[in-house]
């Protein structure tokens, strides 16, 4: 079993404006991280579906990106909401997670845009290919902060149903 953590949170209040790093965050089901666009609907590529709530990409990525192709990308310039260390997102899509308090469950790969590359520089879609990170939708609202732990849900563990079900949400 493995343990990561958050390394940044990073939210923008509109569509292609500067994503900036906070060190703590509300996530909140059926919306997103509080005070991001696509929590208020403005995200470009917005579409109420549960898999524009949340975007994760991992640290390691960022670094191989580096080493691997000279594109040093900052990891607010990644466009991406959470940046973990220590978690293998890529095994993440159609499981539940959490991050500190919050459950979350992974949705599918989030592969990168020309949107990203139009922001940040040429290169960077193709070298995100197949490790852009992973969407996922929010089960449980909380409170998010740097170096919270990100723990996979354990097998045979279940959420608590009937906390999703009072807040108009299904498992």
């Amino acid at each position: 079993m493995w343990t990561g953590s958050v390394a940044y949170i990073c939210i923008a209040p509109a569509a292609a404006s500067p994503v900036t790093t906070v060190d703590q965050v509300r996530a909140v089901p059926g919306r997103g991280l509080e005070g991001d666009r696509y929590f208020h609907g403005t995200g470009t590529f917005w579409r109420p579906l549960p898999d524009y709530e949340l975007t994760l990409i991992e640290m390691e990525v960022l670094e191989a990106l580096e080493r691997e192709e000279g594109i040093r990308l900052h990891p607010a310039a990644a466009r991406r909401n959470i940046v973990t260390r220590g978690v293998p997102l890529g095994h993440l899509a159609g499981r539940r997670f959490r991050i500190g308090p919050v459950l979350v469950e992974g949705i599918r790969p989030c592969e990168p845009c020309g949107h990203l590359e139009r922001l940040t520089r040429p290169g960077v879609r193709q070298a995100l290919v197949h490790r852009g990170g992973l969407r996922a939708r929010i089960l449980t609202e909380g409170i998010i902060r740097v170096g919270d732990a990100v723990v996979p849900e354990e097998a045979g563990e279940t959420t608590n149903e009937s906390q999703l079900a009072n807040e108009g949400r299904t498992p």
